[in-house]
């Protein structure tokens, strides 16, 4: 018998997917990952308001009134007039909190690049090269490991005093161990890979095989590590500032805020609680998208 069945009678097969590319899966993972996305809502806000300070407060962060001295803010019997209050010099405390914004993210972000092009430096030459490179480069780490990051930052701002590239100079000098730790360790894993033996059969220059072939094969782990910096320098850039060592004022600085505001503590605890507030935000969204970007970039490793 001939099958009298048409085409239209075979049953359906359910269309398959197509595969996601890896740029189309990473997106997808980063936005399943929901510390990623804290992470970065927050860095987006305190950009904003670093960004459009000027747009965002009627009010300059150097301006005394004493008539307006010590006000609360709104949610303290305040007025709208200045809604997070005003501190000792009659200063608003939202322009300052905002202009602040701006100091603490430019020495995080300058820091984490010196201390980055520093320790990315050695730890790619010496993960690569081996041998007596590799033996010097351990030997500077060594003696950065021994020396107290605090301690020395401390002695060398009191020395030449507390400006902002001082700061900013101090830390990008002293938080370069990491990168190198973690670079020298990525670079020796790379450096076995079968691509990096080829480039060099094939005559490719030094500069071609770090920039090209070694470079972007590391470059998740240097992201990682540049976040963790970066929220490093600015709790450090705060601790300076809050001990007098730091920005100097009138400069709106959120360590300097808790400084100015420590003597008033019992009476007034909002002058610490506003800016230590947004310093713990800020640092806990840079340290979970560095967290969601390691996630992100490197998920097999991950559970």
């Amino acid at each position: 018998m001939t099958d009298t069945t048409t085409p239209t009678d075979q049953p359906l097969q359910a269309p398959r997917n197509k595969p996601l590319t890896p740029g189309q899966a990473m997106r997808r993972r980063a936005l399943r990952h929901k510390g990623l996305m804290f992470g970065a809502v927050v860095m987006l806000i305190v950009l904003c308001v670093a960004i459009f300070a000027p747009l965002l407060t009627q009010y300059d962060p150097y301006q005394q009134s004493l008539l307006a001295r010590m006000k609360p803010p709104v949610f303290l019997g305040g007025t709208s007039e200045h809604w997070l209050g005003t501190d000792g010099l009659g200063r608003d405390f939202w322009a300052r909190l905002a202009y602040g914004a701006r100091i603490s993210l430019m020495i995080g972000i300058l820091a984490a690049v010196i201390s980055g092009i520093i320790g990315s430096t050695l730890g790619i030459l010496a993960g690569y090269f081996g041998g007596k490179v590799d033996m010097v480069v351990t030997f500077l780490i060594n003696v950065r490991l021994a020396m107290p990051v605090v301690l020395v930052a401390l002695a060398v701002v009191a020395l030449f005093g507390g400006s902002l590239v001082v700061v900013v100079s101090v830390l990008g000098l002293l938080l370069w161990d990491r990168f190198a730790v973690v670079l020298r360790s990525a670079t020796m894993q790379v450096r076995e890979q079968e691509y990096v033996a080829a480039a060099e059969v094939l005559g490719a220059s030094l500069p071609r095989i770090l920039f090209k072939d070694i470079l972007p094969n590391v470059m998740n782990h240097l992201i990682v590590i540049f976040t963790l910096e970066m929220a490093h320098a600015i709790i450090l850039e705060a601790a300076l500032s809050f001990l007098g060592l730091g920005v100097q004022p009138p400069t709106p600085s959120w360590g300097l805020m808790i400084s100015e505001g420590k003597d008033m503590l019992l009476f007034e605890p909002w002058l610490i609680t506003i800016p230590g507030v947004a310093l713990f935000f800020l640092v806990l969204a840079i340290n979970m998208l560095g967290d969601g970007l390691r996630d992100v970039t490197a998920p097999e490793g991950r559970n």
